[in-house]
């Protein structure tokens, strides 16, 4: 009888033992499940829209690079050639942000990432803020 009792308490406890362990399993997966984001990679081209902006400032293209481990910003609006370089590029996972020099004023430019192909941010100067859209160009087809 002890022997039987015996085997019943270990069949019992390794039972649990392995119900334990498979919640701890299907828990640690959950968790790293949810922290698992996908990367934004803001490196790219990107066309902006601005519907608030004075006329003549409401689309065009910011370009966000890497050269020589320096982070590079520039930004073109729709109709015209000129192409401003940023300064006080900082470009990060979380949020990317420069400024430009236009018209006598500094504008700084803070950036969001939502998804892998869209941002929403501001463009700041002397007037107030301009809210900004963007939308990540597709690169051309090979």
């Amino acid at each position: 009888m002890a022997f039987i009792n015996q085997v019943l308490f270990k069949f019992y406890y390794m039972k649990r033992v392995t119900i334990l362990m498979l919640f701890m399993i299907i828990g640690i997966t959950a968790v790293s499940a949810q922290n698992a984001k996908p990367k934004n990679n803001p490196i790219g081209t990107w066309k902006f829209e601005a519907p608030y902006a004075p006329e003549g400032y409401t689309s065009g293209t910011i370009i966000l690079g890497k050269e020589d481990k320096k982070d590079l910003a520039s930004m073109s609006f729709t109709g015209s050639e000129e192409k401003m370089a940023g300064e006080n590029v900082k470009i990060g996972k979380d949020s990317t942000t420069f400024s430009i020099y236009m018209q006598g004023e500094d504008i700084s430019v803070v950036l969001k990432p939502e998804t892998e192909v869209k941002m929403s941010g501001k463009a700041v100067y002397s007037q107030g803020e301009v809210p900004l859209t963007l939308t990540k160009d597709a690169p051309p087809a090979k």
